[in-house]
């Protein structure tokens, strides 16, 4: 393959070679070194997948679970005993929320919407969602459609015609029924579900994402927040967020359940005649509970996301029926306006308090009743469908999840909004259906089946829409178990999940608490409960906006460290060989070389473990906590180093020597299929080069090179508030048969 001058000990050794006799005097005298041996901690070191009795078990977190389960039943108890009370006591608080804090609400989607704007167009955006030789599990197209299946829920159905024609009758602003109010109709739903929200989710997912899979910490709120106050995150500061994260998430999963099961049951009650009214609702959400409790025992979650995905082609194929055979024409001229309108529109709305108005008190209703209601909604399942988003989004650049968040769902909202909504404003504004209109409006779930007996085929339309809304409706309960057991888990990795009971408790808990606040008057408690529960959950979102900014500052800072050149190091590659006429054709034959396992094996045991142990020493000689970690690669059968040195509230430094199996290339002469990289590996990931060959003094020398970056590092953070770890000491996570 290449020649070799086995006389020179800076040559790389060719494949299959036998240790020379200076590698086998020094495997004898390995106990100079002192080497830490964490043989079978394959999974600590790697992130690998060795199976689940090597992975500590979820535990309950039981302060985050009783605080927040008693909070939850005892509202459930109060709102179903004591409800003409509850029922004053909810109004009198959403009232107050509305006159004295609702500029908050707004204030926050709006920044919400600015942060992840600025971190996807800024170089922040180039960070990615795990290590940096982490690449996405799911090709564009798969990714986009799981995206998309997020986006969609049973409430899309409850008000892609009520908002229109609502807005449409008593629009907030300006005289009803008129031409501008027939313009802004559609657009108000589209702004109350377009990128506001997403940005919302994008944020969460973000946050979720990053500490999770770059970091490797919890997947759980708290993480978010080591950043701002380190360790307290693991006592009652972290328990107070979690709870707060789990408040929001139960009120915003009992809204989506309460307005589906209103929804569904006056579908079912056009298809089987069976009267509405409590007894329904209440089969339907025993129906849910017990759906979520089968996934909980027998693990059904692929059958789940089957019917996710495949709801998500059925809603499709019902919108493009209410396309052609509706007014084809006039429908894609209206949506093409009603893009523009909201394109123009947004800058203006997503600030308006509507601070201006004659009727203070009407627009205090109305704000409360739409847009703080779909922002609290919008906040309090934040945490729910972000750590969703965040688990199919691992690999991905900060700057691809958040575009891709905010633009593929909301494509799809942009023409069910339009498309429905101005099929049902031709149908008001035409005169012909007076009664669909009142509808409409006071009875929203009826609206939508209403528009829909007006078509072909109406019997078996309904019936098709109502089994999209059911599924729907049993997918959204079944997950949201699951988010919460999770929040109320104590969860060691980032791909497990809590445990059954409480994924059953927790789909109980919530069915009962839904039942109980639409005993009081349906819809309109479920949204100011969401209002009123949307509100500590908003502090949350300031905290994980602050937390990430300090994060994603700190990467760029390291990334211009380790730009900066030192010692002659040219991209990232050391090659410090004598200044003779042979130099170059040692590196050339180097750099020809595709080591087979056994010569990495050789190799590591005979050269690179023994430059790291002299690092090691003699860092701890000079007071450093320097050590060499060492373990077995199961699935390659091979070794892997990894140095570290602590630095007292600072960042660690890491250099890690892993070996990366590639495919040969077709250049290549003879049989050998495969050969293995040794890549150094930092904090953040792979730094993309391999030192396979390098001498014990050329690895040594690189190691100091990095070093010698890590602290220009850690001096150029310097002369800014707060530490530079902001890990909570976790170790990055490295799956080797998802990354290589």
């Amino acid at each position: 393959m290449a020649n070799f001058d086995p006389h020179d000990p800076e040559s790389p050794k060719p494949a299959n070679a036998e240790p020379s006799s200076e590698g086998k005097a020094r495997t004898k005298r390995r106990s100079r070194y002192q080497v830490r041996a964490l043989v079978g901690s394959y999974k600590a070191e790697t992130g690998s997948d060795v199976g689940a009795d090597e992975v500590d078990p979820p535990k309950t977190n039981w302060p985050v679970f009783t605080v927040s389960s008693v909070l939850i039943i005892a509202m459930a108890l109060y709102a179903g005993l004591g409800r003409e009370h509850a029922a004053n006591t909810l109004a009198n608080v959403t009232g107050w929320i509305s006159t004295n804090l609702g500029w908050f609400y707004i204030l926050t989607a709006t920044i919400a919407v600015v942060f992840v704007l600025y971190i996807a167009m800024s170089s922040s955006g180039n960070i990615r969602m795990g290590p940096d030789h982490s690449r996405p599990k799911f090709n564009t197209f798969t990714w986009a459609s799981m995206l998309f299946a997020a986006g969609i829920g049973v409430d899309l159905m409850f008000f892609a015609v009520a908002e229109p024609v609502t807005m449409y009758l008593a629009p907030p602003t300006g005289e009803p029924e008129t031409m501008e109010a027939a313009k802004e109709a559609v657009v108000y739903a589209m702004f109350h579900y377009g990128l506001t929200g997403w940005a919302l989710y994008a944020l969460m997912g973000m946050a979720f994402g990053y500490f999770a899979y770059r970091l490797n910490m919890p997947l759980a709120i708290r993480s978010a927040l080591y950043p701002l106050i380190g360790k307290r995150v693991h006592g009652p500061v972290g328990d107070a967020v979690d709870v707060a994260a789990m408040l929001g998430t139960v009120f915003g999963v009992t809204a989506s359940l309460g307005i589906g099961v209103v929804q569904l049951s006056y579908g079912i009650h056009l298809i089987f005649d069976i009267d509405q009214g409590l007894g329904l609702q209440s089969a339907l959400i025993v129906i849910a509970i017990a759906i979520a409790t089968l996934s909980a025992v027998s693990g059904v979650d692929k059958g789940i996301r089957f019917l996710s995905e495949l709801n998500v082609f059925l809603a499709i194929a019902l919108m493009i029926y209410i396309v052609v055979f509706g007014k084809t024409a006039y429908l894609f001229d209206a949506i093409v306006m009603n893009v523009g309108d909201y394109v123009s529109k947004f800058p203006s709305w997503t600030m308006d308090t509507m601070a201006f108005t004659d009727d203070p008190a009407a627009t205090s209703e109305w704000m409360q009743s739409w847009t703080l209601f779909f922002w609290a909604w919008w906040i309090a399942w934040a945490t729910f469908v972000g750590l969703f988003l965040a688990r199919i989004s691992r690999g991905r650049t900060l700057r691809q999840f958040i575009f891709g968040t905010l633009t593929f769902p909301f494509l799809f909202i942009l023409m069910w909004m339009s498309f429905f909504g101005n099929t049902a404003l031709d149908m008001v504004r035409s005169g012909d259906y007076p009664e669909f209109a009142e509808n409409a409006v006071n009875i929203p779930e009826q609206g939508f089946y209403d528009m829909l007996q007006e078509f072909p085929a109406s019997g078996f339309i309904i019936l098709l829409t109502t089994g999209i809304g059911l599924l729907l409706y049993i997918t959204s309960a079944d997950s949201g178990a699951l988010v919460m057991s999770n929040f109320t888990s104590k969860i060691t990795d980032s791909r497990q999940d809590g445990t059954r009971w409480l994924r059953i408790f927790w789909s109980i808990a919530v069915g009962l608490l839904t039942l109980a606040l639409l005993q009081i008057d349906g819809i309109a408690t479920v949204q100011s409960a969401t209002v009123v529960m949307g509100l500590p959950f908003a502090v949350v979102i300031y905290l994980v906006m602050f937390s990430l900014w300090k994060s994603l500052r700190l990467e760029n800072v390291q990334k211009e460290a380790r730009t900066t050149a030192l010692h002659g190091v040219i991209s990232g590659r050391t090659d410090r060989i004598a200044a003779d006429d042979n130099s170059w054709k040692q590196r050339l034959d180097r750099a020809n070389t595709y080591p087979t396992k056994q010569d990495i094996d050789t190799y590591m045991r005979d050269t690179a473990e023994f430059a790291l142990e002299k690092v090691a020493v003699q860092m701890r000689q000079r007071g450093y906590d320097a050590i060499l970690l060492t373990s077995e690669l199961p699935d390659l059968e091979l070794p892997q180093l990894d140095l570290q040195v602590t630095l007292h509230n600072e960042r660690k430094f890491r250099y890690q020597l892993f070996p990366v199996a590639s495919e040969c290339p077709e250049f290549l002469a003879g049989d050998q299929k495969e050969y293995f990289r040794l890549e150094v590996y930092d904090l953040t990931g792979s730094l993309g080069y391999d030192v396979y060959g390098y001498s014990e003094n050329q690895l040594i020398n690189n190691v100091l090179d990095l070093y010698e970056r890590h602290l220009a590092f850690l001096h150029m953070q310097s002369e800014r508030p707060g530490d530079s770890d902001v890990s909570d000491g976790a170790e990055p996570e490295r799956i080797w048969r998802e990354d290589n």
